[in-house]
């Protein structure tokens, strides 16, 4: 793989460039599934190009814009599948679910935000979205496939459809098994661009070999906190306690990738790209300085093997302070 370099391609605490990026390995999902599964298992994450129709990601994307219009947050003349911010407007007033704004899982922004975030959570609850398009057939049988679990994948219906608006506070750096703790770390994440994501648009980055460094480091706490004399529960427990209040490992990814001698992976999206990580793969989100201040929209979607232990907590639609 190849350095980057992109004007404006950043993090919360400094650039991204050469030294410190690299680009994902895409894959096209019509590789052989063995192809396909070496690659996930060595890398932590799969690319797959085009692997959902573009105009169906369009048609879910206009919805969602369209359902937030009449909130001011779109620059007028433009097209809502366009999801182009209005610059004239402060983006502060248009805070994302889930996108870094907050502490845990309260309700973000204040009374100016309400009408906003009150539409872009009920978006999570229409049939375009939950019952359409998180059950994509194209995604959900080639899951079945790939993980070898047939008859048993399980899509879980805990969603989270992220906005995040040019300049605003970007993911920090996590693992996904940190929110899916009472269940077996076999699940995969399928994180969905809804739209084209240009390079330096927010996307969302990976951690070079970032699977092996997230095993290692939750093996390391669960080898002291046993050793203290902790249960398998109490460890658990005792994990997640350990963590910042938000469950991130960090909010600063540039930091955090120097202190592991590891660059992070990067790359445009284009609509109907998915990429597929493991549980303990570490990732996070660069800043959206899209140049024509396009909102950067994706959805993660997460499918389990219902023949072994779960979250059930996950089961459940997404609610604010939700305890998941």
């Amino acid at each position: 793989m190849v350095g980057v370099q992109v004007d404006n391609l950043a993090v919360s605490d400094g650039p991204l460039t050469s030294e410190n990026a690299t680009l994902l390995r895409p894959s096209e999902p019509t590789l052989p599934l063995e192809e396909l599964r070496n690659r996930y298992n060595e890398d932590g994450y799969l690319l797959l190009k085009g692997i959902l129709p573009r105009e169906d990601v369009l048609t879910a994307r206009d919805a969602y814009f369209s359902s937030l219009e009449s909130t001011g947050v779109l620059k007028p003349g433009t097209a809502p599948v366009e999801g182009v911010f209005d610059p004239a407007k402060n983006h502060l007033d248009y805070p994302g679910i889930g996108a870094g704004h907050i502490d845990g899982n309260g309700k973000p922004g204040g009374e100016r935000a309400a009408a906003f975030v009150d539409r872009a959570l009920d978006a999570h609850y229409q049939d375009w979205y939950a019952k359409k398009f998180c059950n994509h057939p194209a995604l959900y049988d080639f899951i079945a496939r790939f993980s070898d679990w047939g008859n048993n994948t399980l899509s879980l219906r805990r969603t989270l459809l992220r906005n995040n608006l040019p300049g605003s506070k970007p993911i920090g750096v996590h693992y996904d098994q940190i929110f899916l703790r009472y269940g077996d770390p076999t699940s995969i994440t399928a994180w969905v661009p809804m739209g084209d994501i240009k390079l330096n648009g927010g996307g969302l980055i990976y951690l070079e070999k970032g699977d092996k460094i997230g095993l290692g480091m939750e093996e390391a706490f669960f080898v002291k906190a046993k050793q203290a004399g902790l249960t398998d529960e109490e460890a658990k427990s005792a994990f997640n306690s350990n963590m910042m209040s938000t469950g991130l490992l960090s909010e600063f990814p540039a930091e955090f990738a120097r202190e592991h001698g590891r660059r992070w992976m990067v790359s445009a999206y284009e609509a109907g790209d998915v990429v597929l990580h493991k549980p303990h793969m570490i990732h996070a989100s660069s800043v959206n300085n899209d140049p024509d201040n396009v909102i950067r929209l994706a959805t993660d979607l997460r499918f389990c093997d219902s023949s072994k232990p779960y979250d059930k907590r996950w089961m459940n639609y997404y609610a604010f302070n939700d305890g998941a």
